[in-house]
């Protein structure tokens, strides 16, 4: 609730323009997480999450701010936000698109993960065969008798 008192003070105006700002930040996160995500750094990719999460809550506050704010309410109903608010609905839309991007991009590399995974496991397989006692190919380490 500290973040609440300090923004208690701002007019409509400045409500809005913070959530400008922070709606340019977030869209620059996400362009350098897209970034971290295509050059494969798991430690930076970790650290631009923890940030990112951060403000992800920062935005989601200062919105519940401003949908309390009465000042904002009236500033809102008599028009005058009305292109400061376009504005922050274009970047959010942007934010949105880029983020989708970045799933789409975690996704493939997680599939790709998986037909590794499923190539070194075939591998294995087939360097493991051995034939049991009725001469039937078994492989693995069912063949060696452990179960798990």
């Amino acid at each position: 609730m500290l973040s609440s008192s300090k923004n208690q003070g701002l007019t409509p105006t400045e409500l809005v323009a913070k959530q400008h700002q922070q709606l340019t930040l977030l869209a620059r996160i996400i362009a350098d997480e897209k970034q971290i995500l295509q050059q494969h750094d798991p430690q930076a990719l970790l650290t631009i999450s923890q940030e990112k999460n951060t403000l992800l809550l920062a935005i989601q506050q200062l919105d519940q701010e401003i949908g309390q704010n009465q000042g904002f309410a009236q500033e809102k109903a008599a028009g005058k936000l009305t292109q400061e608010l376009a504005e922050i609905a274009d970047l959010l839309i942007n934010c949105q698109q880029k983020n989708l991007v970045n799933g789409q991009i975690i996704q493939q590399s997680q599939l790709a993960v998986e037909r590794m995974k499923t190539s070194l496991l075939e591998n294995h397989n087939k360097n493991a065969i051995t034939y049991d006692k009725k001469g039937k190919k078994s492989a693995g380490l069912s063949s060696l008798g452990l179960k798990a």
